[in-house]
């Protein structure tokens, strides 16, 4: 087959499930002809993701979370509104997307929770089959279960990941555990798409603390903590190109742009994890079998934090105290049964994109109204 991806170019999460898809489809004989990114005035995109994409890469402006003043939680309300208002701006974006995917000759399209894609299928309605892929639409499942936390950024989340979806034939909700499928709602329960990468390293307790940030407001958190136990060595990423690669604060705390291959190899050595709470990442600390700190950024990472939680992986907390984290790493203990979940994963999504079906134009008209 012959395979054009969108991907939601916001964190590290959809890029990471991107490359590894491509690894995983290209292995298995079919090829990806080009690969759609969403881009954002606020965010650029990882030097690790173009060097490690083997197909074509083009960028187009997408919609994307508005963080605070602070530059640490994004607001879901504010955002969603925010991005209403810009809807004309994402109209050059549907026609250049609707152009590719006739231009591509692509048989079929993997959508990582791009926003645009939904929308160029709900005013376009491209022929051509689209397969949704991402952690959130779990949270549309008709058995999973979520704590009654500011409903109304929730429902705004949950109105995001349909749009998302219009015009999908399926969606593959990628979950830290085994659950049966939502036929109902075309919702497939899928393993994590990790990286090749990440199954190569051996992981060793090392004595630092290694960290990712969304938004690197969250830095000042970390650097208030690291006066109070500057014994403690910390190593975190963040999202701050204007930087040097390596900012070295002193000889315990430093500060990186976001490297994949450097981040992957830090974490495999590391005592513990502290992170926004990104779906991806956290997979990642869990398969190493290192104890997490989530801090969330915003809703959709609140609703990560949690479900990780139920599956043993860590604590949540406001803020970027280490001190809980420390304290939780001496009774942490890894989930055993989440490292053979993923390596089920190649066989078990490979197999759902390779039977994806085919839809017809009064299918997709079908799939609209219903989503309407």
């Amino acid at each position: 087959m012959k395979i054009l991806f969108i991907v939601q170019g916001e964190g590290r999460g959809h890029l990471t499930q991107a490359i590894s898809m491509e690894r995983l489809l290209t292995a298995n004989g079919h090829t990806v002809v080009e690969v759609l990114v969403g881009k954002s005035a606020s965010k650029r995109l990882p030097g690790f993701f173009s060097r490690s994409i083997k197909a074509p890469i083009r960028q187009f402006i997408s919609p994307n979370f508005l963080p605070t003043p602070s530059n640490k939680q994004a607001k879901l309300t504010r955002s969603f509104f925010y991005n209403l208002l810009k809807l004309p701006e994402y109209a050059e974006s549907m026609k250049f997307i609707n152009r590719r995917i006739k231009e591509s000759q692509a048989d079929l399209v993997l959508n990582f929770y791009e926003l645009v894609t939904g929308l160029t299928y709900f005013f376009y309605r491209p022929s051509v089959p689209q397969i949704c892929i991402g952690h959130q639409y779990l949270f549309l499942h008709k058995d999973f279960y979520l704590p009654t936390i500011r409903k109304a950024e929730l429902f705004f989340l949950n109105l995001f990941s349909r749009i998302t979806a219009i015009g999908a034939t399926k969606k593959l909700a990628l979950s830290f555990r085994s659950m049966d499928n939502d036929e109902k709602h075309n919702i497939i329960v899928v393993p994590p798409l990790l990286r090749q990468d990440l199954f190569e390293l051996e992981a060793s307790d090392g004595d630092y603390i290694h960290g990712y940030m969304v938004n690197s407001g969250f830095a000042e958190n970390v650097a208030e903590w690291h006066k109070k136990r500057p014994d403690i060595p910390l190593r975190f990423f963040w999202d701050r190109w204007e930087e040097e690669p390596v900012k070295k604060i002193d000889e315990t705390l430093s500060f990186y742009q976001l490297d994949d291959v450097v981040f992957l190899r830090q974490m495999a050595g590391c005592k513990a994890y502290a992170s926004t709470a990104g779906f991806e990442s956290v997979c990642e600390a869990m398969y190493l079998g290192k104890p997490i700190l989530m801090v969330p950024a915003h809703i959709e990472q609140e609703c990560n934090a949690y479900d990780a939680m139920q599956n043993g992986a860590g604590i949540a907390d406001t803020n970027f105290d280490l001190g809980r984290l420390l304290e939780f790493t001496a009774q942490y203990r890894p989930n055993q049964q989440f490292r053979y979940w993923v390596r089920s994963a190649s066989y078990a999504i490979l197999n759902e994109v390779e039977n994806f079906g085919s839809t017809t134009a009064e299918e997709h008209m079908y799939m609209v109204e219903e989503f309407i």
